[in-house]
């Protein structure tokens, strides 16, 4: 048996039942086990409300998103770090912005790279093929195909503090 916690993300602290938060699972009745605290990193709500049903258990809402930057994208696990770090192999500036979004059941990685003033072309033939190389290199690592687009430089909001690199347009919850 295991205990379900719903807490705050950023300070562990326990959130009232109905609350949303990161769920937590602990073991608390294995022998010879060591007690684990296991964050999934999902954020989610935990009801004991009655079901319809009759049932009585502890019920979970579906996931409405995650407490790290991690992504889920056709069942791989994507974090932007891995994407930024073929952009600088490749010799491009970490300005990008990932987007998510599900078209038919489907989720689509759209990726936008901003080009230095030296890489930015007039010929769309040449955007192409190094939009071409970035898909190969990014598949290589992630494992699926992702869209790029090259953008002109400075088209890529710039914001104050923290970037934000991910737009996720999915209705992952109601």
């Amino acid at each position: 048996m295991y205990n379900r916690q719903i807490i705050d993300p950023d300070t562990g602290e326990v959130l009232p039942e109905g609350s949303k938060g990161e769920l937590v699972f602990t073991s608390i009745t294995k022998e010879a086990f060591p007690l684990l605290r296991y964050r999934t990193r999902d954020i989610c709500v935990l009801t004991r409300k009655k079901c319809s049903c009759g049932r009585t258990l502890v019920k979970m809402t579906k996931p409405m998103g995650r407490s790290d930057d991690m992504l889920i994208i056709r069942g791989v696990n994507v974090f932007p770090s891995q994407i930024e770090t073929v952009l600088i192999e490749q010799g491009y500036a970490p300005n990008y912005q990932i987007e998510v979004d599900r078209v038919n059941n489907t989720d689509t990685l759209d990726i936008n790279v901003e080009m230095s003033a030296e890489q930015f072309s007039d010929t769309v033939k040449d955007i192409q093929q190094k939009e071409k190389e970035l898909v190969d290199a990014i598949k290589t690592i992630l494992g699926i195909t992702p869209k790029v687009h090259l953008v002109s430089p400075k088209t890529i909001a710039r914001s104050e503090g923290k970037a934000v690199r991910v737009i996720d347009k999915r209705k992952l919850h109601d």
